[in-house]
């Protein structure tokens, strides 16, 4: 991915660069074309100007027919001198080019320069004619520029001369060559750069996406220890690994919660099933079996099966609770333990066991989870106080709003439980009761926490055991906090629902 990434990037910027600077050099350079031409121009009015008093001298002594003082030479040998130091070629026409009478043929490269001359003179004649300015013709030729101006006596009558300067484009080719190796090396530094930055950002995205691949691959292997690392990389991809490593985590759990769960199955299992195996055996063993012994075994068959039973039951309680997606709702959790209350009243009285519920400090409290749990979590709990207990024990269930939802404790007077127990107690197949089955916490600590509580065993006072279970309240409708009591909200998911 390193490399696709880096030649991706690399390739879009030689393309910005080569679309960017080939233009741009080649418009620079064309610029400095244009002005070197113009410069040309220029020089060859300026030399014209010097050689006008020359010309002009030349032109009337011809006229009048007197020898030449050669008076007005001196400047004309400056500018021969200045152009041959500065490496140019310099030609000046007396009268016509046609006629050939040359003034000055200084460092003039082979050409056609008649040709050029008559190209000027007649471009001469039409601009005085049409009563525009006078302009150089220009003409490249080779590795030197050209430029060609007529010359007029006094500037205004007939021609005298044309003057022809040509400079060499040594030093215009050095400028161009000059500016393509700074552009070229400002792009090459461009493309260091950027390979710099594309291969930084390369390992930036890839480096995470890498160990996240082989995180996903070793967990695919088996290994559900293995986690992604989450401290490089875009934040797209850290919340990515976040995510791998939550379900990772999950999924670890799960696989030893059902190693577990099958490992205490199995364990629970067998007791009953060898005990029941066994009175099995005797039973086919015995070749005259006794009336009253068969009758006897075949009772604690029976009971061992009963125990199978309550064991299924209980396992699949369990599984029911721990896949449990709660809805939640408001639930009047006093109500529904006045309820229970009502409900288990038949059994404690035939134990003789007193049971009630209080609610305080208002006769409803809400909280805030899913319908029908809170019947379930309070059967398993009263139904264990009420084995816990003997005849003339008591049993009170109380129900209490407090700031951040509802408390519920169920307390018993009966032997309680030790602090290494009540540790324990809510662990699967713990129990300390020989009918017992050690579920009826488990489901009641799953229920709990599914909804958002927490559920724990303390000491009664004076002796026995307390359930203390805490639910979230009711959030308010202006979310600024929870709301438990039935004076301001609802108690029911209907009702809840038209706010």
């Amino acid at each position: 991915m390193t490399r696709r990434i880096l030649l991706v990037l690399l390739t879009f910027t030689a393309a910005v660069l080569v679309g960017a600077v080939v233009p741009l050099t080649l418009d620079a350079a064309s610029h400095d074309r244009t002005s070197f031409i113009q410069a040309t121009a220029g020089m060859a009015r300026t030399d014209a100007a010097i050689a006008q008093s020359r010309l002009d001298a030349l032109a009337q002594s011809a006229t009048s027919g007197s020898a030449d003082s050669g008076a007005a030479y001196a400047p004309v040998v400056i500018l021969i001198t200045q152009t041959s130091q500065a490496g140019d070629g310099l030609l000046i026409f007396v009268g016509a080019a046609r006629d050939g009478n040359r003034l000055v043929d200084k460092g003039m490269p082979s050409g056609n320069w008649v040709r050029l001359a008559t190209q000027a003179e007649e471009q001469g004649q039409l601009a005085k004619h049409s009563g525009r300015p006078v302009e150089p013709v220009t003409e490249i030729t080779g590795s030197r520029v050209a430029a060609a101006v007529p010359v007029y006596l006094r500037g205004k009558y007939g021609l005298v001369g044309t003057v022809i300067l040509a400079r060499s484009t040594s030093s215009l080719n050095g400028d161009v060559i000059r500016l393509w190796v700074v552009l070229g090396t400002i792009a090459v530094l461009a493309m260091i750069g950027a390979a710099l930055l594309a291969f930084g950002l390369a390992r930036w995205v890839s480096r995470p996406l890498a160990g996240l691949d082989t995180a996903a691959g070793r967990l695919a292997d088996g290994d559900l220890a293995i986690r992604a690392v989450v401290d490089s990389g875009p934040p797209e991809l850290r919340r990515l690994a976040t995510t791998f490593n939550t379900m990772a985590g999950r999924l670890e759990a799960l696989v030893h919660g059902n190693r577990a769960v099958i490992a205490d199955v199995s364990h629970q299992l067998r007791t009953p099933l060898a005990a029941l195996r066994l009175r099995l055996d005797l039973l086919a063993a015995d070749p005259d079996p006794d009336p009253e012994t068969t009758g006897h075994e075949l009772a604690g068959a029976l009971e061992e099966l009963a125990r199978l039973s309550r064991l299924v039951d209980g396992l699949l309680a369990v599984a029911r609770a721990e896949n449990v997606v709660p809805v939640p709702a408001a639930v009047d959790v006093a109500e529904v333990a006045r309820e229970r209350v009502v409900a288990w009243h038949p059994v404690a009285d035939d134990r003789a066991i007193v049971l009630d519920a209080v609610s305080k400090p208002h006769p409803s409290v809400l909280a805030w989870m899913g319908e029908g749990h809170l019947e379930q979590v309070l059967d398993n709990l009263i139904a264990n106080a009420l084995d816990a207990l003997s005849a003339g024990g008591h049993v009170t269930v109380t129900t209490t709003a407090f700031t951040a939802g509802a408390r519920i404790s169920v307390a018993d007077d009966g032997p309680g439980m030790s602090a290494e127990d009540r540790e324990r107690a809510f662990l699967r197949f713990t129990t300390s009761n020989p009918n017992g089955t050690g579920l009826g916490l488990a489901i009641v600590h799953r229920l709990v926490t599914s909804n958002g509580g927490t559920a724990k065993l303390t000491e009664t006072p004076g002796g026995g055991l307390t359930a203390i279970l805490e639910f979230p309240g009711v959030p308010a409708p202006n979310n600024t906090g929870p709301n438990n009591t039935g004076a301001e909200y609802p108690s029911s998911a209907q009702d809840l629902a038209s706010l």
